[in-house]
């Protein structure tokens, strides 16, 4: 049986009880003089984000939708070594030639050939831009997969890794060398970088948006939430960060600089400034069409804030919220005015994280109001805001116990 490795990205992995301990995020081998690569495992994601080796020894079965190991799997976290290359990350998208041609990897196919021991048999590639003109030939066939190439491209690591949600793919960019890491980055269109930036370590994010135009930088900070992209900026040089600034569209840099002028460790510094606000004259059921966006976080689309118009922060003054739990007990046709909670009061924008933490979990909230001195919301600290800088810095980086 042969199994196209590109569609084992992302695929559960389940232990011998039967529960999943992760997900497949690579297929590790050993580049052989004149034979097939050898495969030695699958690079295993779990939870919180740690990647680990299983041996290609422990894996009872493969299947569509599961791969099944037997045994105790190693939670050491996986380090890759001089000798071993990643078929996901590392092979595909290389340039080789194929009965003379110059062709483009974008998948590659490995063998059980006896018990237990598998290799990568087959090689797909295309010819041209649009893969016009693909084959799939035996691996002895194909010639390059030992050349180092400064210009692999990123297509075809992009489409094995287009059905994972952004935080996954942030985790396999993390994982990458460097350089790869870039090219996959710039290779994506923006909404989904910034989407993808938005879950990466500092580091990264900087690495990446240094490495950009300038024009496309601000392109992709227009795409991230406010929030995020304000925290991006502020671990960039001052000069930079205005530079950023300067060529974001006005009313996409507008909220971004009023967050920036808060200190990080603050409501203000805390809080997005696009929760979901509608006026009193709203009824439940624009309200339970805008919750149902598939953007919004659960914690953001967890409530509705009612306010006078206007309703973009900063807004009109402030009125109270609405949870969802309590729209879909009300007939559609109700005003948000009347289903207003009255025991919910808004926090300031300067309220330290240690009250804000308190604040929530006194009263077993998801997200809070922020409103300024003058009673208009500029703002709601959600739950993962608060998560994000109560954990330590290095978090996002997987190398946790």
């Amino acid at each position: 049986m042969k199994i196209f490795v590109a569609r084992l990205a992302g695929t559960p992995v389940f232990d011998p009880a039967g529960d999943q301990i992760g997900r497949v995020r690579d297929v590790v081998v050993g580049l052989r003089i004149s034979r097939p690569p050898n495969v030695h495992g699958l690079v295993v994601e779990v939870q919180p984000r740690r990647r680990v080796f299983l041996p290609i020894t422990r894996v009872r079965r493969i299947e569509p939708g599961a791969v099944v190991f037997t045994g105790r799997l190693n939670m050491r976290r996986f380090e890759q070594r001089a000798t071993e290359t990643l078929a996901i990350g590392q092979m595909l998208d290389l340039k080789v030639r194929i009965d003379g041609q110059d062709m483009t990897v974008y998948d590659v196919a490995m063998e059980e050939t006896r018990t237990s021991t598998w290799e990568i048999t087959r090689v797909a590639a295309y010819k041209g831009r649009r893969r016009r003109e693909t084959r799939t030939v035996d691996w002895r066939e194909v010639a390059g997969f030992d050349t180092l190439q400064k210009d692999q491209g990123a297509a075809g690591l992009i489409a094995a890794f287009e059905s994972l949600r952004a935080a996954d793919m942030a985790s396999a960019l993390h994982e990458l060398p460097a350089k790869r890491r870039i090219e996959i980055a710039r290779a994506l269109n923006d909404d989904r970088l910034a989407d993808v930036l938005e879950e990466l370590p500092p580091s990264d994010q900087i690495g990446i948006l240094g490495t950009l135009e300038p024009e496309r930088a601000a392109d992709v900070l227009e795409e991230m939430g406010p929030d995020d992209a304000a925290d991006l900026l502020h671990d960039l040089p001052d000069e930079q960060a205005a530079e950023l600034l300067a060529l974001m569209e006005p009313g996409e840099a507008a909220p971004v600089r009023r967050l920036l002028t808060y200190a990080d460790d603050t409501a203000g510094g805390l809080m997005t400034s696009e929760p979901v606000i509608l006026p009193p004259s709203a009824t439940v059921a624009e309200a339970l069409a805008h919750i149902r966006l598939k953007d919004l976080t659960p914690a953001v689309a967890a409530q509705v804030y009612v306010t006078r118009p206007p309703t973009e922060t900063p807004t009109g003054t402030y009125l109270g919220v609405s949870h969802f739990q309590r729209l879909l007990r009300e007939p559609p046709s109700t005003l948000l005015g009347g289903v207003l909670d009255p025991s919910i009061d808004p926090i300031r924008p300067e309220r330290t994280l240690p009250e804000v933490t308190s604040y929530l979990a006194n009263y077993n909230l998801v997200a809070a109001p922020v409103v300024d001195e003058l009673g208009r919301l500029v703002g709601a600290v959600t739950v993962d805001d608060v998560l994000d800088h109560l954990l330590p810095e290095d978090w996002r980086e997987g190398d946790r116990p």
